[in-house]
């Protein structure tokens, strides 16, 4: 079974980028379409963005949209996240998963990373 590692998080100001990589154990990556989801303190977790394990399709939440892109590099096993203009609301950990469908629903996911921490503050 496929295993993910995020990293990239970190502390940065409003307006400020950051981008998140899921870098996974197996060549069989680009079998799996991504997601990355997030959960902030007292919040339930949200779906933020995923991708189709050949990068044709993608889709984003409407809050992130516009601000955020995914992408992915299957030659790398490694799925991005870039985030611009980030507000102060988009502070939460972030985590990717791996599905073989290409769905917002967090149950159809099977596998997640352990997360990233995203704080945005001035």
């Amino acid at each position: 079974q496929v295993q993910l590692v995020e990293s990239g998080g970190g502390l940065v100001q409003p307006g400020g980028s950051l981008r998140l990589s899921c870098a996974a154990s197996q060549r069989t990556f680009s079998r799996y379409a991504v997601g990355w989801f997030r959960q902030a303190p007292g919040k339930e977790r949200e779906f933020v963005a995923h991708i189709t394990g050949s990068g044709v399709r993608l889709g984003y939440a409407d809050s992130v949209k516009g601000r955020f892109t995914i992408a992915r590099d299957n030659a790398k096993n490694t799925a991005y996240l870039q985030m611009n203009s980030l507000k102060l609301e988009d502070t939460a950990v972030y985590y990717c998963a791996a599905t073989e469908a290409f769905t917002t629903a967090q149950a159809l996911y099977d596998v997640w990373g352990q997360g990233t921490q995203v704080t945005v503050s001035s």
